[in-house]
């Protein structure tokens, strides 16, 4: 008969196996986070740029289901609940956003777009240019969570 601490280990080993382990750590700190956080002391307000610089990063990690991390950058942030419309950021950032980027978050396009240097665009201003084609080595092909087991 198997001992606890070898139930234990099996019951470890599966639970990582299947991504539920970490899923199951991070929905802890998030709810950790949001008992420990006071909401009766007042947040400093949320300005323009860091909105959009958090809706960004929200965009990204909910496209890499990183959902519990999300949450909890939407609640330390004061983010409001409902994400800001992707076209609204690429008006606000001013993006030229092609069908192929479309499929990937908008942070996939503007790193890309400096990681190129602007070969492609060298008149100063220029703006970023959103596609899946500057991507040659991501396999966003594949739902997000066969990238993420990668």
């Amino acid at each position: 008969m198997a001992t606890i601490a070898e139930l234990k280990a099996v019951l470890k080993d599966t639970l990582e196996k299947r991504g539920a382990l970490g899923e199951i750590k991070a929905r802890i700190r998030a709810e950790v986070f949001n008992a420990l956080d006071d909401r009766s002391e007042p947040r400093p307000p949320l300005s323009h740029e860091n909105l959009l610089i958090n809706e960004l990063i929200r965009e990204y990690l909910e496209f890499n289901a990183y959902r519990y991390t999300a949450s909890v950058l939407t609640a330390e942030a004061g983010q409001p609940e409902v994400p800001l419309d992707r076209q609204f950021l690429v008006k606000e950032l001013n993006i030229v956003e092609d069908a192929n980027g479309k499929s990937v978050p908008l942070l996939y396009g503007i790193i890309s777009h400096f990681l190129r240097g602007s070969k492609e665009e060298s008149t100063q201003g220029a703006l970023p240019k959103v596609s899946l084609l500057n991507y040659p080595r991501l396999n966003l092909a594949k739902p997000s969570t066969e990238r993420n087991h990668k």
